[in-house]
């Protein structure tokens, strides 16, 4: 696999499946932008570039950077996000919204503003099956959000033809922030879809990459579910 010279804009690259990313894709010559806020990215092979995803002038600041000194972008994989777990009598709007604004508002900001520097090219938004299933009242802003970035991946498809457009949407996986989580809680949520095992966030890397490259089982629109059938 080789992606000699193709231009990654990757956000939440400071840790998680952002971070795996990343470091896969600089293995395989990719020339990677990882997008970070509070987490520096430290000893990184590739590209790094601060950005808080909040805010639409620093979004457009970020696509202008890539575009300056790549004079393209390539791909665009969607991976930062944000979660607020509160019940609903301690939860404010305003954390209501600061979740759906990096969540969702980020990723439609990043599309609208790369799309005018792709020559076709490929947008991967790394959703959740929370956007479907396993609710739970106290993630109600984290699930609305990745359900609305489902929506949104199927209409940018549709507005922007010449890119493909995907959403993936894994269970759990095996990130720094899962492993901290209250185990009995994670089992529980777990159970709701018969996942047995988390997923390897090295495999949900590679997933994308897959999304990326391969046109014949992947098109534009489309929402990929990974659920706990793979390891």
């Amino acid at each position: 696999m080789n992606f000699e010279n193709v231009v990654i804009l990757i956000t939440g690259a400071s840790k998680g499946i952002g971070q795996c990313l990343a470091n896969i894709l600089c293995k395989y010559n990719a020339k990677v932008i990882g997008v970070y806020n509070h987490t520096k990215i430290e000893n990184a092979k590739y590209d790094t570039y601060k950005c808080n995803l909040s805010s639409e002038k620093e979004i457009v600041k970020l696509v202008n950077y890539v575009n300056e000194q790549y004079g393209r972008i390539d791909v665009v994989v969607n991976c930062a996000a944000l979660s607020i777990d509160k019940d609903i009598e301690e939860k404010s709007g305003k954390e209501f919204l600061d979740v759906l604004t990096v969540n969702l508002v980020a990723p439609f900001l990043l599309s609208k503003y790369a799309a005018q520097y792709m020559n076709r090219g490929v947008i991967i938004n790394l959703s959740s099956l929370d956007a479907q299933e396993t609710f739970d009242p106290i993630s109600m802003d984290y699930a609305a959000s990745k359900a609305g970035l489902e929506n949104l991946t199927k209409n940018l498809a549709l507005r922007f033809p010449k890119i493909k457009i995907c959403a993936l949407a894994p269970a759990w996986v095996d990130t720094q922030t899962v492993l901290e989580m209250d185990p009995n809680y994670l089992k529980e949520q777990m159970t709701k879809h018969n996942q047995e095992k988390l997923l390897k966030k090295e495999n949900v890397a590679l997933k994308i990459i897959e999304m990326i490259i391969n046109n014949d089982d992947y098109v534009s629109g489309d929402i990929v579910r990974m659920d706990g059938k793979y390891e």
